[in-house]
């Protein structure tokens, strides 16, 4: 059966899980990298992104990295909020805007860009974005078409995420606590009071100093 599957969503210590003014040299607002800081030196994301350097080298090991590492692992497909494709708001005024992620974005499947505005159906790379208008049902249904009987994984943003937990589609998520205060910004956990009585948690600390909560699914 397919699952829906959320990773490495980071999150500040007040539970912001976005700052405040994303522009496209920004995606994360105010928050700059830090949310991300202990994703960036693993060995997954330097692998994945060919920034290898002399003070890391081929990528950190250990905790961080194994969470890293799962992202990928049996998924088929993704559903995205608009505002992870960019930071663009109501009707999209240039459709030559491919996203922040280059010629070669790290998915390699279809991703299901979640929109209120229309706009056709893109291909970069080996990535294919269908941009829906969808409830999350809708778009998990077709997602999981899409998926082959893989899995897939639930991307974000915050918001996007909130919605799917109060439809109660989510079966995995992979919140990472990172220890910086942000004070503004979306927040991932407003209206999901008792959220923990469907989940088994289970808290592991890294050495990087962030901490990964994994919920997963109760059975239904």
């Amino acid at each position: 059966m397919t699952k829906l599957r959320v990773h490495n969503l980071a999150i500040s210590l007040d539970g912001f899980a976005t700052g405040e003014g994303r522009t496209f040299e920004a995606p994360f607002g105010h928050a700059g990298q830090r949310l991300m800081g202990w994703f960036f030196p693993t060995r997954t994301f330097v692998s994945m992104s060919g920034h290898e350097d002399e003070a890391i080298g081929s990528g950190t090991r250990g905790v961080d990295d194994a969470f890293a590492a799962a992202t990928n692992d049996g998924i088929g497909a993704e559903i995205m909020g608009r505002g992870k494709f960019g930071p663009q708001e109501g009707p999209w005024e240039d459709e030559s805007w491919r996203g922040w992620w280059g010629e070669e974005p790290p998915f390699h499947s279809p991703v299901v860009v979640l929109t209120h505005h229309s706009r056709p159906d893109l291909t970069v790379g080996e990535t294919r974005f269908l941009f829906r208008d969808a409830s999350p049902r809708e778009a998990l249904d077709l997602a999981a078409d899409l998926a082959g009987g893989l899995d897939v994984r639930l991307g974000g943003g915050p918001t996007v995420v909130r919605e799917f937990l109060e439809a109660d589609l989510v079966d995995y998520l992979h919140v990472v606590v990172s220890p910086i205060i942000l004070g503004r910004g979306v927040r991932l956990w407003d209206g999901q009071e008792g959220l923990e009585q469907r989940f088994d948690v289970e808290v592991t600390a890294s050495a990087s100093g962030v901490v990964h909560y994994v919920f997963t699914r109760k059975g239904r």
